[in-house]
């Protein structure tokens, strides 16, 4: 009897047992399991203007000295108390308006210059004007205490951009690594694929969820769509719950729609995941110009994390099962067939679970 199917199927099994225990382990002491924290981002303009009379300075001065100006956005940023410590050293503050602060830099700020803002924030999306007529925007993260921006990052154009790529590429790794519901989505995926679930099938169920929340994403970013925080955050953990539903019952009848054509499944849910991602980033605050190489490396980090996530439990997974079967032994947990028969329908019963917790949890916000 060749038992090489079989023993794939609860490799996977068991690969998915390590994912429900790890983000179990880690969502517990939360109350929303969602994704890293980004919603605490500050929005910066900085405007950079030629300060010196040029027909009256001399050549290196008319090059040199620059004024800006630094507006932002959102009204509950803290004030910056002491705004000379945010600057380059030899940039000297001037009275500010009521919508910005302003200094002077002598020589102007350049790509090695950076700002330091005073800030426990997640991050800063910062939109940089400057006086060649050159417009870039990057998102910068912050310590806990400060939020650094590196002007080289939007300085320069095909540094700026590639830098962006690279910024937005790992916040889509993060959040689907990070972000715990979506995590089990993409666990409950993996259950209902069961022993059915080829390379081939696996990559189209997954690029079909990430295309999908690509859609809604990009169009609650663009502003096209706007809804309410609190329904998406219900209808995803209602969306793991369906899916447990259907895993399950893929299980006993290998002949429904969702076990034969998983991608539908995952491309439906995945336009309710897309919301959430949305959400989560809130608005992007780039340039119009820059948004959609933001949009496409946060989806293609998106897309790279799920894939990561699955390559890594997938070469763990046989490790994990010899462990288990030393440890209980062979005659305690039966057959190859049975061991991944219970284990499946067990892993199914606990995604479902910490679900349907989530759901109850969430609710309330409706009326909040």
């Amino acid at each position: 009897m060749n038992l090489a199917p079989s023993l794939h199927f609860i490799a996977k099994a068991c690969l998915i047992c390590a994912g429900v225990i790890f983000s179990w382990l880690f969502t517990a002491p939360t109350t929303h399991a969602h994704d890293i924290d980004v919603t605490g981002v500050a929005r910066l303009f900085l405007d950079e203007r030629a300060e010196t009379n040029q027909a009256n300075a001399s050549d290196g001065d008319a090059e040199s000295a620059y004024g800006y100006s630094l507006s932002i956005v959102d009204a509950k940023v803290p004030p910056l108390i002491q705004f000379e410590k945010v600057l380059p050293q030899r940039c000297t503050p001037q009275a500010p308006t009521p919508n910005s602060y302003r200094f002077s830099c002598n020589p102007r700020l350049s790509s090695e210059d950076s700002l330091l803002f005073p800030w426990a924030l997640a991050g800063v999306v910062l939109v940089a004007n400057w006086h060649d007529g050159s417009s870039h925007s990057s998102y910068f993260r912050g310590d806990g205490v400060f939020v650094e921006i590196p002007l080289a990052d939007v300085r320069a154009s095909s540094a700026a951009l590639g830098r962006l790529a690279l910024r937005y590429l790992e916040l889509g790794i993060e959040h689907i690594l990070l972000g715990f519901d979506h995590l089990l989505f993409v666990v409950g995926l993996m259950l209902l694929l069961g022993k059915a679930g080829s390379t081939a099938r696996y990559l189209k169920t997954i690029t079909a969820f990430t295309l999908a929340h690509s859609v809604t994403l990009a169009a609650a970013s663009l502003g096209l769509i706007r809804i309410p925080v609190a329904p998406v955050e219900i209808l995803i953990a209602l969306s793991i719950i369906l899916l447990a539903r259907e895993a399950l019952f893929a299980q006993r009848a290998q002949f429904s729609l969702s076990y034969r054509n998983p991608w539908v499944v995952a491309f439906i849910f995945g336009l309710i995941h897309g919301l959430g991602f949305a959400s989560a980033l809130g608005n992007l605050g780039l340039n119009p110009d820059d948004i959609p190489v933001a949009l496409l490396f946060f989806n293609l980090g998106v897309e790279g994390g799920q894939l990561l996530t699955i390559l890594v439990c997938l070469t763990l997974a046989p490790a994990l099962l010899a462990a288990a079967r030393r440890v209980g032994g062979v005659q305690w947990l039966g057959s190859p067939e049975h061991t991944a028969l219970v284990a499946t329908t067990a892993l199914t019963y606990l995604l479902g679970g910490i679900a349907t917790y989530w759901f109850i949890e969430r609710l309330p916000s409706l009326w909040v």
